[in-house]
């Protein structure tokens, strides 16, 4: 027996150089790192896309991005058209990696015609790397985790 057909990772074969590059290549284009988010925002000038928070209210309350737009993922359809631009990206994020209301949000976008790309890590890992959030008592910041976050360095080399 072989070690490819008992090894787990690699039971079934990595993909040809050509195509694993097409997918991962398609996957930066659906997809947007908070880190990534976070110094396009913190550049000063205009990022060229809108953040869209699709949560409830009480998940909004309880923090958000700041200058992120609110809008629930079931009101998108109804008030998209209003609150957007569909000349300008957006890019969506829900809780975390473990909710996917934003893609649920971006699905709706996109449906409506909007460019859009979901935030990955949602608005725990933006906590949890340290970024400054809004509540309606003000703005607020965690320490970065380091399980998610380089110590002392803004950069983490990705």
């Amino acid at each position: 027996m072989t070690t490819a057909t008992t090894n787990p990772v690699l039971r079934v074969a990595p993909a040809a150089p050509a195509e694993a590059a097409a997918y991962f290549r398609a996957s930066l284009v659906f997809h947007a790192d908070v880190s990534d988010v976070a110094a396009a925002l913190a550049a000063g000038a205009d990022p060229g896309f809108v953040v869209l928070d699709s949560r409830s209210t009480a998940s909004w309350d309880q923090g958000h991005v700041p200058g992120a737009v609110h809008l629930p993922t079931a009101l998108i359809p109804e008030q998209a058209g209003q609150l957007l631009d569909r000349s300008v990206p957006v890019v969506t994020y829900c809780w975390g990696p473990g909710c996917d209301g934003g893609t649920r949000a971006a699905l709706a976008l996109a449906e409506l015609g909007f460019q859009v790309k979901e935030m990955l890590g949602g608005f725990e890992y933006w906590v949890r790397e340290g970024f400054e959030y809004e509540t309606w008592e003000g703005r607020e910041r965690r320490a970065a985790d380091p399980l998610t976050a380089p110590v002392g360095d803004e950069d983490c080399g990705c």
